[in-house]
């Protein structure tokens, strides 16, 4: 194996360079994983555009990840497994993790932000964050597991029950997956809104109820319902213009869930929250559990995933990866790390 290895490197705002680097060193504890995909998401996009916080310029990217392990660690998959990564990185020590809740751990960190990411041949990862993928799973697909496991713990945090009614505010990939994942859970009418006129066409192909171009989801959601409302609100949208039907498409004593993270506060009718007596509560990530839930998912191909459109980009494209994912052409942009996974 050669001692250096291109990756991609945010060096300044707007500006991602390939750049050849040292093959990481694992230390002790951690393994060596060679790159199979990895997933551009909204995060990414905010880097990018230099609007995250913690973020600074000379780190590689990238968190959703999929690969093999070519150097174990005395724990976790051997040499030659397929592995998908949950890319949390927690204290330890704050009120959160130490009730457990370490996915939100008060200084919960990530890789691909804090520590060097997979936009790259090869990643260290400690071997507790690597999860191991079953045998004949495209790795490809593999690489939804984390934004699958965000919409996982959504919709088991919501409470939804069989036969309920769903609203979801937004059709981009956590929207769609927290759909087709409420669907899988027994909702029995899913309804999802979006201004991109390619997204609600792939919701209406995955048999989505779309809220039409001219319609509200609030609209849309009452007339299917005689007027009750949805049991469970989902906001994957995190956009202003979504905020009024949060509370509106909800039925009296109904729940709603903040998936997608607001960029800037902005106005909620908490009148609405107390008339109604709804349950508003926040998303932010997943649980070890809500991981090991998604590959289970992706594993036994019960929510077609491999329906959803998806495009792999070279390592060396990684810019134009970028401003594809920013156009929403294709609901899921990959970065292939070896030129013969990406697409021609």
């Amino acid at each position: 194996m050669s001692t250096t290895m291109p990756a991609a490197v945010w060096t300044a705002t707007d500006t991602i360079e390939l750049h050849d680097l040292d093959v990481p060193r694992p230390p002790e504890g951690w393994a060596l994983v060679e790159v199979a995909y990895t997933g551009i998401c909204g995060t990414d996009l905010s880097i990018l555009h230099g609007k995250h916080p913690r973020a600074r310029h000379g780190q590689v990217l990238g968190h959703e990840i999929s690969g093999r392990v070519v150097q174990e660690a005395p724990t976790g998959p051997r040499a030659g497994s397929a592995v998908v990564v949950e890319p949390l990185i927690s204290c330890g020590r704050c009120g959160a993790c130490r009730r457990g809740d370490t996915h939100v751990c008060r200084e919960l960190g990530l890789y691909g932000i804090d520590r060097p990411g997979s936009l790259a041949r090869y990643v260290a990862l400690p071997a507790e964050v690597l999860h191991g993928v079953p045998d004949g799973v495209d790795l490809r697909l593999a690489t939804l597991v984390e934004p699958l496991a965000v919409a996982v713990h959504a919709v088991a945090m919501s409470g939804l029950r069989e036969g309920d009614t769903v609203a979801v505010a937004g059709a981009g990939p956590i929207g769609i997956l927290t759909a087709l994942v409420a669907r899988h859970a027994g909702a029995a009418h899913v309804v999802i809104s979006e201004p991109s006129p390619v997204r609600r066409d792939l919701a209406e192909r995955l048999g989505l109820t779309v809220v039409p171009a001219d319609g509200t989801l609030t609209g849309t959601v009452l007339g299917l319902t005689d007027g009750d409302g949805a049991d469970v609100v989902f906001d994957a949208a995190g956009h202003p213009a979504v905020l009024p039907d949060l509370t509106a498409a909800a039925r009296v004593g109904g729940t709603v869930m903040v998936v997608a993270v607001h960029k800037e506060p902005g106005p909620v009718d908490l009148r609405e929250v107390s008339f109604k007596e709804l349950v508003v509560r926040g998303v932010r990530v997943y649980t070890t559990d809500d991981v090991r839930r998604a590959i289970e998912l992706v594993a036994d191909g019960s929510l077609g995933l491999d329906r959803l459109p998806t495009r792999a980009f070279r390592l060396e494209d990684t810019s134009q990866a970028f401003a594809a994912a920013g156009a929403a052409d294709h609901l899921k942009v990959l970065v292939a790390s070896h030129d013969e996974d990406a697409d021609a």
